[in-house]
């Protein structure tokens, strides 16, 4: 399993790499919140183990924003010991609460438990609860619905695909032919313009204004995006 653990001293990182690969587990390293995001969009993660107090985004900060899309287990490293703090992480999302200094035994026991906890019971729900949200925009790939501000909007099926693949994956760019690709399994052909027409039909249903779209971004000369809010 893949553990993303998340801290601004180096030398922490590098200490719970060595008890956890000890373990059978490998070890993805960041050192800031806004890092941590990225890695979570790049890589398979199973766990996070995350600080509160860094540079660029804290670990409450990244932890909400990882919310926003994912159920992955998180556990909150910090040298804060008070209750208050313990009880706010895990209203934002926090799976545990770990104090620093801590023992590698208790971290590791830590670890085993929430990833059991995890397999056991989260990756089922998490299969069921397939909902992406970008700020008003929600697609609910379960029940195959598409929301704006509370508001239906009805797509076709190849702009329902369309749409999904952007948002399970925002901020990525997607070429033309990725998208076509993607979407009707064969390699795209030069100079169609199917994907385009898709697109514009897309935005026309989404955005409040599609010339100037807040959700459905095009770069020009590369593709199209899901933006982040």
């Amino acid at each position: 399993m893949n553990i993303l653990v998340c801290d601004d001293d180096h030398a922490i990182v590098d200490a719970i790499e060595i008890y956890l690969s000890q373990e059978g587990y490998r070890v993805l390293k960041a050192y800031d919140g806004l890092e941590a995001i990225k890695m979570l969009q790049e890589h398979e993660i199973h766990l996070i183990l995350i600080d509160i107090m860094m540079p660029k985004m804290d670990g409450m900060r990244a932890t909400m924003k990882i919310r926003e899309t994912s159920g992955v287990p998180i556990i909150f490293l910090s040298a804060k010991s008070e209750d208050v703090d313990k009880i706010l992480g895990l209203n934002i999302g926090a799976d545990d609460y770990i104090t620093k200094p801590f023992n590698p035994l208790e971290l590791t026991a830590r670890v085993k438990s929430v990833l059991r906890r995890y397999t056991q019971l989260g990756a089922i729900a998490e299969k069921k609860n397939h909902i992406f949200r970008i700020g008003g925009l929600v697609v609910d790939d379960d029940g195959k619905e598409v929301t704006v501000e509370g508001e239906p909007v009805k797509l076709t099926p190849i702009e329902y695909r369309i749409l999904l693949l952007l948002v399970k994956n925002p901020g990525k760019v997607f070429s033309i032919g990725q998208i076509y690709e993607s979407i009707w399994n064969e390699d795209a052909i030069s100079g169609d313009n199917t994907v385009a027409v898709h697109i514009r039909h897309i935005r026309e249903k989404i955005e409040i204004n599609p010339k100037e779209p807040r959700y459905l971004k095009v770069v020009w000369g590369v593709g199209y995006k899901i933006d982040r809010e």
